[in-house]
């Protein structure tokens, strides 16, 4: 079996399950990619393999970021890019918080109703933006224009 196949996440995240059934801890190889360099291969398989493993609840994830060629190369660049990864993945295993505070009725009637129509300009909505939002070590979040006029920078080329 291939470390980056779709076969390879449904094992782990069946491990996952298994553990969970059993109350027992556990972990499972996940993140790992059949590509020999950190490219869009290994971006989709690392994306992937480890969403759908967290998502199964798999408590201990090992081969999660770095490790190319089912195992048999590992990449330091893959490791700076595996941070970014695992920190959208532990996003969405959060999942949406639901409370009060997120889901104000009084603000969506105050911004709905007699205010500017958006949330953008709202106190709530900036702090919830430092807490809900992942914002990226490496990931590149510039709008087209904004990129274009920093020359096009490859993610690969990054110095951070």
């Amino acid at each position: 079996m291939w470390g980056g196949s779709a076969e390879q996440a449904l094992l782990s995240a069946g491990c996952a399950q298994m553990h969970r059934i059993y109350d027992l801890p556990g972990g499972a190889a996940s993140g790992i990619s059949d590509s020999k360099l950190p490219d869009m291969q290994a971006g989709w398989e690392q994306g992937i393999t480890n969403t759908l493993a967290s998502l199964s609840g798999l408590n201990l994830c090992y081969e999660s970021v770095g490790m190319h060629a089912s195992l048999l190369g590992f990449c330091m660049e893959s490791m700076v890019l595996g941070d970014d990864i695992l920190g959208q993945v532990m996003r969405l295993v959060r999942g949406i918080d639901v409370t009060e505070d997120t889901t104000s009725i009084e603000v969506m009637k105050e911004i709905c109703l007699g205010g500017a129509g958006h949330y953008l300009g709202s106190n709530q909505t900036l702090q919830l933006m430092q807490t809900e939002y992942v914002y990226p070590v490496v990931g590149n979040r510039m709008s087209p224009k904004e990129w274009v006029e920093a020359g096009k920078p490859m993610l690969i080329d990054s110095e951070k």
